[in-house]
């Protein structure tokens, strides 16, 4: 009893995570195992019998294997954009933190307001366009690395905050250049933040819908997001090849997340130290 009033705010914190989570989780995987017929009811109930084979190899085939098309673009344009993005936004944290100038203000104001202000789209698809970028994959590459830098800079400006500025004068004083100091002295230090900024943003990446529909029309360019839209229409939806297609593309991330959720927590925290 002494144990329960002592930890009754742990233990409700628990149940409702498990309720905002598992819950919606279970009904997911529930649904991939019911037939057409049962599905349309969309009740929590147990299922009938066991179509989720039936259902996978659908969801997988239809539309001339799109689903596997969307897959090999979600990779692309997540290992990409991830990529570059740790790389300019390591760079932009580090010039920020260690080298102070009168256009920093500024520079600071545009990552603030690249966090507050919301996308505008129509713009972002005429200068998509003015550039012959619009529905090419590596034009949604260069969107994904615009909208994920500001988070991205604000946190390794904050891990970098940690570091002495001794490591980086040492390694002047042994004749490294700017680009060596960066590359051999600092990048290899940023590491637990690094693994918290891929993680995140190739799960926002990967899942990421509005964008691959704004930017990138076109079925040889699905994402794997967009793919929803097989079974889903105004009159008609299949909605265990709906739940099952969801099942698919959640389980990555859900992996990523269930194996590097240490090291998530790690790195956001890392620079809380000294800002």
């Amino acid at each position: 009893m002494k144990l329960l009033r002592r930890y009754w705010l742990t233990a409700l914190a628990i149940l409702v995570s498990g309720v905002v989570f598992l819950i919606p989780f279970a009904f997911i995987i529930m649904m991939a195992f019911k037939d057409r017929k049962q599905a349309a009811l969309l009740d929590f109930s147990w299922p009938q019998g066991l179509h989720l084979w039936d259902n996978v190899v659908e969801v997988v085939t239809t539309r001339n294997w799109m689903l596997l098309t969307a897959f090999i673009n979600s990779s692309i344009l997540t290992v990409a954009s991830v990529t570059l993005l740790v790389v300019f936004a390591a760079m932009v944290g580090f010039v920020l933190q260690r080298r102070k100038a009168k256009w920093n203000g500024l520079v600071e104001f545009l990552i603030l307001a690249g966090l507050m202000i919301p996308p505008a789209i129509v713009p972002t698809i005429w200068l998509l366009q003015g550039l012959g970028l619009f529905g090419k994959l590596h034009g949604l590459v260069l969107v994904e690395i615009a909208y994920g830098l500001p988070f991205s800079i604000l946190l390794y400006r904050a891990f970098i905050a940690t570091i002495p500025r001794d490591l980086d004068e040492a390694a002047i004083i042994d004749g490294a250049r700017p680009f060596d100091v960066f590359f051999r002295v600092i990048l290899p230090l940023l590491w637990p933040v690094t693994v918290t900024n891929i993680v995140v943003q190739s799960v926002a990446v990967f899942n990421d819908f509005t964008n691959p529909l704004y930017y990138l029309p076109g079925n040889q360019n699905a994402t794997v997001q967009l793919t929803l839209y097989n079974f889903q229409s105004q009159f008609n939806s299949s909605y265990n090849l709906l739940f099952t297609n969801i099942a698919l593309i959640t389980i990555p991330p859900l992996i990523v997340f269930l194996f590097f959720n240490r090291q998530i927590v790690a790195g956001m925290t890392a620079g809380a130290v000294k800002g």
